[in-house]
């Protein structure tokens, strides 16, 4: 079977159909670019845990960045188109996914949706052209999934500008990105607000965290502030609590879901490839039924989760997208990711635990993808007080 026969295949029900020619055109255009540029040097990177920046003009020509965002510099195509390109990003390399939906989704949707029109002006297309890297400080040391209950980074209005102190942990893209959005709580009136904070600003610093076992091609940082001194027109001037922090969140949590189909897409296309050339007993171990079994496991849940987040991002281009239809979405398709690198690990045997036959990145990254923007206990939380109508978190 040709690559590009695998590669069809695993749109099982031709999901890519429903885009017209030209963002069709474009999603193919991302497919290449990760198979021809990404791919053949990803495991190097990923064991150095360093991210291969000199990819980053060539994801720039693209034209990805804020793909479902519009106006200044960005292209303003639909959520479906987004997904589907997470979903590309995360099949090529989770680690390429992960720095994508940092910069584009949650550092620029920051911006598109909480920043002022000169703001916007000001940061967003340098930001399109991949000029300008974002970054994203939401969590903290000791804050994860109760951050919205109070951030201990705090803000402090001195003058004609803040002074922020903390700590931001986990921070994507956070050591090197030109601007990090740091997310505060205002000491007097316990508001939490956004601010632009600028590479290089004095009392900021940034160390990246060591010894990860998954994602490892993104540099996590751990960022410390110390009275850091803030203008005021660096503060986001939306951003007024943390209903439009949340507001990014939603924004960025189907593009999560769609790269967790794309993480179980990848290592099922290298099993299946893996099982086409892979001969035991005189034969192809692809004509043996267990591995056949294997191989119809893992498809049926990439097609059921891709179907899931196509009609969650349907929903959300007709602006009717809630809260627990993403989290059930990033719930599900993040269960059944781990379902689907497992079963294409164990095609592959003992092969699978090595980093050559690249299924064992994939196994590792999707551990990270389970966890981030909302773990699976948190999603099902929010779905089940939506379907019962009583709240379980105390």
């Amino acid at each position: 079977m040709s690559d590009e026969a695998r590669t069809v295949t695993s749109d099982f029900y031709d999901l890519e159909a429903l885009l017209d020619d030209e963002d069709r055109a474009l999603l193919h255009r991302v497919r290449a670019f990760m198979d021809t540029e990404v791919q053949p040097i990803i495991n190097e990177y990923w064991t150095r845990a360093e991210f291969p920046r000199q990819i980053i003009p060539g994801l720039a020509e693209l034209g990805i960045a804020g793909t479902q965002f519009s106006g200044y510099g960005s292209p303003g195509k639909s959520a479906l188109l987004d997904g589907m390109i997470a979903m590309e990003l995360s099949r090529g390399d989770p680690s390429v996914s992960t720095f994508m939906g940092v910069h584009g989704g949650l550092a620029m949707g920051s911006m598109h949706l909480c920043a002022s029109e000169e703001q916007k002006e000001r940061w967003l297309p340098a930001m399109a052209r991949m000029e300008l890297i974002g970054a994203f400080g939401l969590t903290e040391p000791e804050s994860g999934s109760d951050v919205a209950r109070g951030l201990r980074t705090t803000a402090r209005r001195d003058g004609d500008g803040w002074v922020l102190n903390g700590q931001k942990k986990w921070i994507g893209n956070g050591s090197f990105a030109d601007l990090v959005i740091i997310w505060a709580q205002d000491v007097e009136t316990q508001r939490v607000l956004g601010f632009v904070v600028e590479q290089g600003t004095e009392g900021m610093s940034a160390v990246d965290l060591e010894d990860k076992i998954a994602l490892r091609a993104v540099q996590n940082a751990l960022i410390t502030l110390e009275d850091v001194r803030v203008p005021e027109e660096n503060r986001l001037q939306e951003a007024n609590s943390f209903k439009d922090t949340a507001k990014v969140l939603r924004t960025t949590r189907a593009g999560v879901a769609w790269s967790a189909v794309g993480c179980s897409r990848g290592a099922y296309e290298h099993a299946l490839r893996y099982a086409n050339d892979r001969t035991q007993f005189g034969k192809p171990i692809a004509s043996f039924q267990l591995v056949q079994d294997l191989l119809v496991r893992m498809l049926g849940n990439i097609t059921s989760s891709a179907a899931l987040c196509m009609r969650l991002s349907q929903l959300q281009d007709a602006g009717r997208m809630t809260d627990e239809q993403a989290s059930l979405a990033k719930a599900f398709s993040t269960v059944r990711m781990r379902e689907t690198v497992g079963w294409a690990r164990e095609l592959m045997g003992g092969n699978g635990i090595l980093l050559e036959h690249n299924v064992g990145r994939y196994v590792a990254d999707a551990e990270a993808i389970y966890s981030y923007e909302g773990t699976r206990e948190v999603n099902t939380l929010i779905v089940g007080r939506a379907i019962t109508g009583v709240g379980a978190i105390t």
